[in-house]
């Protein structure tokens, strides 16, 4: 069969992240089952009109605003697809009006609140409402989606047919549980591109607390972004430049090293589709403490396999992660419950049931 996905960033994409890393792992594992798979994106500057990505046959044209009618030409001159897989980054694709084939639509989060991360008002108030009127327009269309939290989003803007299938993760877990006693310096680190919906600047303020109560704790932030001059200007001002340390962007070998250093991963994003770095610190043995959003309240299990803070504040996060200082034995039974947990979303445990499914939405019957 013949497999389409409409995503704006290709895994080559500056910004890609990690709704390309999971839809990649889908897409080939498509490719495993023997289908052809097209993968259509945005342009970006030095990129290939088209390529093939490890099996994948890349199609790249238009940018915000264009790859919609670039997308639609390309595919006029195409065979027949059995699906295309419409996915959603704010804005859709509209394909279920122009694919004249099957559809699903694809959404790791419902935005909402991050529009007002990235807009003012009134463009942030209006790019909510148009999240909300596409999917009350997609209500008819099967999605597809990883957390429970976005489905209730998706529930209550009109979608009728929502599928939930957790995201896998290409961190291996750790064959044996390294040993880790909990004890300071507290080690803190956060896995993230830095973009202002991230709100890394709240683990760096999380640390200001921590210190003035005069814990002995260290920051490391992985990842770069547009806000890492700001983020760094910030840890200035609050006078903790020397206990943070910004270590750029790791490949995946250097990420786990962090991961399995660190005593908690700390996540204070405004939303998230699942929180990929939590299975992946999870997998090194390192538990998290993450806000109490959307895909984070999903990825990680309160008390059990981290903390899920009672409100959004950076106070929050410091109070946590002194409370756990005291109690060695809870911060081992964290782990232990942390690396256990993430053994079950292995990408050979995750990608047959969603492969089932995408092969099953690809057998019906065409729409007229």
């Amino acid at each position: 069969m013949r497999f389409l996905m409409l995503n704006w960033r290709d895994p080559k994409n500056p910004q890609a992240g990690g709704a390309e890393r999971v839809t990649l792992a889908y897409l080939l594992a498509l490719i495993e089952r023997g289908h052809q798979v097209f993968w259509y994106a945005n342009d970006f500057p030095g990129a290939s009109p088209e390529e093939i990505f490890q099996g994948i046959k890349i199609i790249r044209g238009g940018g915000k605003g264009t790859s919609v009618l670039k997308a639609r030409q390309w595919y006029r001159r195409q065979p027949q697809f059995d699906l295309v897989i419409d996915q959603h980054h704010g804005i859709p694709w509209f394909a279920p009006w122009w694919a004249k084939t099957n559809c699903v639509a694809y959404i790791h989060e419902v935005l909402g609140p991050i529009w007002n991360s990235f807009y003012s008002w009134p463009v942030s108030a209006m790019g909510q409402w148009q999240e909300r009127w596409t999917h009350s327009l997609y209500g008819r269309v099967p999605f597809w989606t990883p957390s429970d939290s976005t489905k209730k989003v998706l529930q209550l803007h009109g979608v009728r047919d929502i599928h939930v299938f957790p995201n896998g993760t290409d961190a291996t877990p750790l064959a044996v549980l390294e040993p880790k006693r909990i004890e300071t310096p507290l080690r803190l680190v956060t896995v993230s591109r830095l973009a202002p919906n991230k709100r890394v600047d709240h683990a760096i303020q999380a640390l200001k607390i921590l210190l003035e109560k005069k814990a002995d704790v260290r920051l490391t932030i992985v990842g770069t972004g547009d806000t890492e001059a700001a983020l760094k200007e910030t840890a200035g001002e609050l006078g903790v430049s020397d206990r943070v340390e910004f270590a750029g962007q790791l490949n995946e070998s250097e990420k786990n090293a962090q991961l399995r250093r660190a005593h908690f991963l700390v996540h204070t994003s405004v939303r998230e589709g699942w929180g990929l770095n939590v299975i992946e610190a999870n997998a090194m043995g390192t538990p998290a403490i993450v806000y109490p959003v959307g895909g984070l309240v999903d990825s990680t299990v309160h008390d059990e396999t981290g903390y899920v803070t009672g409100d959004e504040t950076p106070a929050a996060v410091a109070e946590a992660a002194l409370n756990i200082l005291s109690a060695p034995e809870k911060y081992e039974q964290l782990r232990v419950n942390a690396w256990n947990r993430s053994k079950t979303f292995a990408w050979d445990k995750v990608v047959e049931p969603v492969c089932d499914w995408l092969e099953q939405a690809a057998v019906k019957a065409r729409p007229a």
